[in-house]
């Protein structure tokens, strides 16, 4: 069985919560990874999803999707990451300001990660880790 692992990063905790839009990835990926359920069981594919809860220093991080350790904006070409204003993660962190990070790309600007886009991106990473024997062809020789 093939394995893909889904890390997302975001401040917070279970007194303060997490910012708004970090809380919608969060939930974005839950979905998706349920949704995705007999795709994955199809191609022999076992998600693990991992949540990892950063310190308050590391708001920059904060609301980041890794899939098999790469950030998913290296899937996606063309795609920015850049900070936003946050009122969410200023109350969490107890500042004035806080900025988080959201991904530009194909002329739109994610704070939160939607599914339509970490659908794409996990289809994305689990096709390219077919086997050459898995395309059809013979060309990985005979079993």
């Amino acid at each position: 069985m093939k394995r893909i692992v889904i890390e997302w990063k975001h401040i917070g905790n279970d007194v303060t919560g997490t910012c708004e839009r970090c809380s919608l990835t969060g939930g974005a990926i839950r979905d998706v990874l349920k949704d995705l359920g007999p795709y994955f069981r199809e191609r022999g594919v076992v998600p693990e999803f991992r949540e990892t809860v950063l310190p308050d220093a590391e708001i920059g991080a904060s609301n980041q999707v890794l899939l098999d350790g790469r950030p998913l904006e290296d899937y996606l070409a063309g795609a920015e990451v850049v900070s936003t204003p946050c009122c969410s993660c200023a109350c969490i962190t107890g500042q004035d300001e806080a900025y988080c990070r959201a991904i530009e790309y194909a002329g739109s600007r994610y704070e939160a990660i939607t599914p339509d886009l970490l659908k794409q991106v996990i289809i994305g990473v689990v096709e390219s880790k077919k086997t050459p024997r898995d395309c059809g062809c013979a060309c990985n020789g005979p079993s």
